[in-house]
């Protein structure tokens, strides 16, 4: 590492500004296209797959997990009431599974529980003054940000390391997140990459599932004959650019690739999968909360088709959706409305198909919240939202803050325990877990034995080792294994 990136490492880390991410990141990436190709090294262990395909259910922004799956005592709102008083705005609900209870709203993927593990006991990274898109970038990766390498998405290893299912299917699939607008954008397109895998391996994007269909077909303004001509123009383009223009031939040879697997999509039946408006109508009545809920459907299609890897997103904008800095219990309540339906139909399509087994399907999010901690206890970041010590206003009730000492995944399928929790946190403020916490390495280690691929295989690029857990260290917990 040079003096600068040093420099720039030591920044991000204590948190001094997200301009510096960036250009740390955009650094890496520009690194990844002079790179050669990089080359498997597979893991120590041989390990047999339980699942062959995932689906992650990323609920960006936070997800309070006191709201969700890891309620707490509830205190109703009153004008005067304490902040620190309150732990959970919802009451506790049953579900099928004796002993766990949910946050109210979430009745429907309640009903399903008995087929999933809930794990309340994950902690996520402590990476100094927090900013969503370092979290997102270092769950979706495995490696906190910056690296010296162009990290690649989780969805881009599987896809690299198992290959398509089908070859008329983008292995990798992402749904929902608009890259387009909003701050913090240019950090999150930061993930959303293949990184130094190479362009065939990165995400086809979707950011209204409404709107999929229109991503297969050639546009109507171009027309069929003018489209194909385009197509072998944009191939003889990066075949005979000069070298370096494109990056090392590896990354040509990849873009090369991608070019015809784009143009196969195109003509293959398989489009189909795509298209909403043939999905029954009591069906797509069912998933269609808004675009989540229309993800999760898509997911299932695309999942019945042979996607490698989908991701499902709430999507990430600043102080909307799960970033509950205000108006917490309000926003709260809508997006589990938003979610409570589709998720569980989505398990029940997924095992009326015979597909559950197969599928490893994951909800999870960057951090958890709390109404007064930034950051985890005894470890708190500088606040970036004042909480009144007395609620005068509903806007106060609800979570706030990011806590990193604990948040919830969900995990169905692909060899997860049936009607399991794993993982407790305290019954009071601060929360803290109290049994069995579970990192990103280790959660990623699972993820990944589910799938069959070792935690220690690594891809060598630069002469270097870059492990699919962070140096190769995650151990998968037993205990979120059946």
């Amino acid at each position: 590492m040079t003096r600068d990136e040093r420099r720039i490492a030591g920044e991000i880390a204590s948190g001094l500004s997200r301009r510096h991410f960036l250009r740390a990141t955009s650094g890496a990436a520009l690194a990844a296209l002079v790179a050669g190709e990089p080359r498997l090294i597979a893991g120590t262990t041989k390990i047999p797959a339980r699942a062959d395909r995932m689906i992650l259910l990323w609920m960006a922004g936070g997800m309070a997990q006191t709201e969700t799956f890891d309620p707490k005592r509830y205190t109703p709102y009153r004008t005067g009431l304490e902040s620190n008083a309150v732990l959970s705005t919802f009451p506790k609900i049953p579900t099928v599974v004796d002993g766990l209870e949910l946050s109210e709203g979430l009745e429907q993927i309640g009903k399903v529980m008995d087929r999933g593990t809930l794990l309340r006991s994950h902690r996520v990274g402590d990476l100094g003054f927090i900013l969503h898109s370092r979290h997102q970038f270092h769950w979706h990766t495995g490696y906190p940000p910056p690296q010296s390498v162009a990290a690649p998405h989780m969805g881009a290893v599987i896809s690299r390391t198992l290959g398509p299912l089908n070859p008329d299917i983008p292995a990798f699939i992402d749904i929902g997140q608009n890259l387009e607008i909003g701050a913090e954008t240019d950090s999150v397109k930061a993930f959303h990459t293949a990184g130094f895998l190479g362009s065939e391996h990165s995400p086809f994007l979707i950011s209204d599932p409404n709107d999929a269909v229109a991503r297969t077909r050639p546009s109507e303004m171009i027309g069929p004959s003018r489209f194909a001509r385009r197509y072998d123009l944009y191939k003889q383009l990066v075949a005979q650019s000069p070298v370096g223009q494109y990056g090392s031939d590896f990354q040509r040879e990849s873009l090369a690739r991608s070019i015809d697997n784009a143009h196969r999509l195109l003509n293959s039946p398989a489009a189909k999968a795509f298209d909403l408006s043939l999905e029954p109508k009591a069906s797509y009545d069912t998933y269609n909360t808004g675009r989540f809920g229309l993800g999760c459907l898509l997911a299932r299609r695309l999942m019945e088709s042979g996607a490698r890897f989908v991701e499902v997103t709430t999507e990430y904008i600043p102080f909307r959706y799960w970033d509950t800095h205000e108006n917490g219990h309000t926003r709260a309540a809508g997006m589990k409305h938003d979610i409570d339906a589709p998720v569980a139909r989505l398990i029940l399509d997924l095992e009326e198909r015979g597909l559950l087994d197969r599928t490893l399907v994951v909800l999870a999010s960057e951090f958890g919240r709390d109404m007064m901690t930034e950051g985890k206890p005894g470890q708190e970041v500088q606040k970036q939202v004042e909480q009144p010590a007395v609620m005068t206003e509903l806007k106060h009730y609800g979570m706030h803050r990011h806590f990193t000492e604990a948040c919830s995944v969900l995990m169905f399928g692909g060899g997860s325990p049936k009607g399991k929790i794993y993982g407790r946190t305290a019954d009071e403020r601060p929360c803290r877990i109290v049994e069995n916490p579970v990192s990103i390495e280790d959660l990623h280690a699972t993820i990944y034995t589910a799938l069959g691929i070792p935690p220690d295989t690594y891809y060598e690029i630069e002469k270097r080792p870059f492990y699919v857990t962070n140096n190769g260290k995650g151990k998968a917990v037993a205990g979120l294994r059946a």
